[in-house]
């Protein structure tokens, strides 16, 4: 019997060390993939820009510092998995050495010629695989990281086939279009506005372009620069956008109510018909992003996060402004007994404003009208106007359009702006307050420009209308009432954006 006990109490603590022990493997790989980076930093940067003998010191510090950053990194994100999924931290410092391997790809660049495979391209690949990799990971362990990924890879891959096919088999509509790209599987996703997105990261600002925000060309201009491809970037930029804006919105929405709505939730946003956008360059995925995770933060109580976040909203889009109303409500529900206390959690609402403000002092420079982005709407027949105008003007220009695409349009700028409005007063109850001001505002805003261009595009930003119908889904004829309003329309629009008609 204490043999048996001894020989189970060995086993047991050998299990122990295996779970603390990682290896010396997996710091390697770690180690020789940051001192990598660190060689390559030295190539890049240093290299061209100094002496022969700074050049050499530049090299024995790049290789030893990235060789270190690296290994914290490493361990510092390791410790934050394993507590985040649950498991031993050896077993997510194993896994996650697994994700520093693309990396060494870096060194192809000395194999083949620059057109090839250039420093920056192989850079942007090998950090694309790491990420990947990571998610991957996480979804393996965290129910809710598979949960989203499945939804966003199953709804991508859709909308990606549908598109490509649509450009390839029925062709463009007739007139001239800019080309964003050679390839016409990429160039699917640079039409309309993203023309003028991807004119700004490569030119900068010029004439009625003032009228797109500038965080997102930026993203595009830096990214582009290791990828060769500003359009590649931008659709890089979008999709990740979206997967963690879906991310995001699943832990919100299952803080609220519980994992059923928020699967539901997620699933309603990646086939809404509009959803076409979500993968195109477009800031509507980056704008989603911002604004849930910004929620999200506030109802975490994180308030300096949740404006950044904001900040960046602001950034993205004149409509990021409209984060300050959910920030302030949340702001008073927790500090209302208690002002004092909160005073300087209350001024990091104030970013939120700094972001637009920002852009506004940039144009003041620029062109000397602070609020030339809103002028310059006037190009597509905006401006400021109650919001019974906008739906007098649809109306009229529907029934006295000549044109069967006109009548189209105005219908469905109609029925998208209707549909807002009607799950906003039917299902207000179901959301906190915070929430419901900012879909009023973010329904409001818009239809006070005279115009209700758009109108179904801004509808995919709004995360309140998703959580109202994932409440209502509960029910099966309302979850096949909104599957099959969304899918045939979603597969429709994808079609139509893909050979250049006007959707939204």
């Amino acid at each position: 019997m204490s043999a048996d006990i001894r020989s189970r109490s060995s086993h047991t603590r050998s299990l122990d060390f295996g779970e603390i022990y990682v290896g010396p493997l997996a710091a390697l790989v770690v180690l020789l993939a940051g001192a990598t980076l660190g060689f390559f930093f030295w190539y890049g940067a240093i290299v061209p820009a100094h002496s022969t003998t700074l050049s050499e010191l530049g090299l024995l510090v790049a290789v030893p510092i990235g060789a270190f950053l690296a290994y914290v990194t490493w361990r510092g994100y390791g410790r934050y998995f394993s507590r985040r999924a649950g498991i031993k931290l050896a077993h997510s410092l194993r896994y996650d050495a697994i994700t520093w391997l693309p990396i060494f790809a870096l060194w192809l660049s000395f194999v083949f010629t620059p057109y090839v495979a250039s420093s920056s391209r192989l850079f942007a690949i090998a950090i694309a695989l790491f990420c990947i990799g990571k998610v991957l990971i996480a979804a393996r362990f965290n129910q809710t990281v598979r949960q989203v990924l499945v939804d966003f890879l199953v709804s991508r891959a859709a909308i990606i086939v549908i598109a490509e096919l649509a450009a390839v088999i029925i062709g463009q509509r007739p007139g001239p279009h800019v080309q964003e790209s050679r390839h016409a599987l990429l160039a699917v996703w640079g039409r309309w506005d993203a023309v003028h997105y991807l004119r700004i990261a490569a030119q900068g600002y010029h004439g009625i372009e003032a009228a797109f925000f500038p965080l997102y060309p930026l993203m595009i201009h830096i990214l582009g620069s290791f990828t060769g491809n500003d359009l590649i970037a931008g659709l890089l930029i979008s999709n990740a956008a979206f997967f963690f804006g879906l991310l995001f919105l699943y832990k919100l929405l299952e803080h609220e109510f519980d994992r059923v709505v928020a699967r539901r939730a997620i699933f309603y946003v990646s086939i809404f018909p509009m959803a076409v956008y979500f993968s195109a360059v477009y800031t509507e995925s980056l704008f989603f992003f911002l604004t849930v995770a910004s929620f999200y933060y506030m109802r975490s109580q994180r308030w300096w996060m949740a404006a950044l976040l904001g900040f960046f909203a602001a950034l993205t889009r004149a409509e990021g402004l409209l984060l300050v109303v959910p920030f302030a409500i949340e702001w008073l529900a927790r500090y209302r007994s208690e002002p004092l206390r909160g005073l300087r959690d209350a001024a990091a609402g104030l970013l939120i404003p700094f972001g637009l403000s920002l852009y506004m002092a940039y144009l003041w420079v620029l062109r000397g009208d602070a609020l030339y982005f809103s002028h310059v709407q006037a190009h597509w027949g905006r401006q400021a106007a109650p919001p019974w105008v906008s739906v007098i003007n649809s109306v009229y220009h529907m029934f006295h359009a000549t044109a069967g695409q006109t009548v189209a349009n105005q219908a469905l700028e109609l029925g998208f702006t209707a549909l807002m409005i009607f799950v906003l007063l039917f299902g207000w109850r179901r959301l906190r307050l915070s929430y419901t001001a900012y879909m009023a505002l973010s329904v409001l805003a818009p239809m006070c420009t005279a115009s209700l261009m758009s109108m179904p595009r801004f509808g995919l930003v709004l995360f309140p209308m998703f959580a109202i119908l994932a409440r209502w889904g509960d029910r099966p004829w309302a979850n096949n009432l909104i599957v099959a309003f969304s899918l045939p329309l979603l597969g429709l629009f994808t079609v139509l954006f893909a050979n250049w008609y006007w959707v939204a």
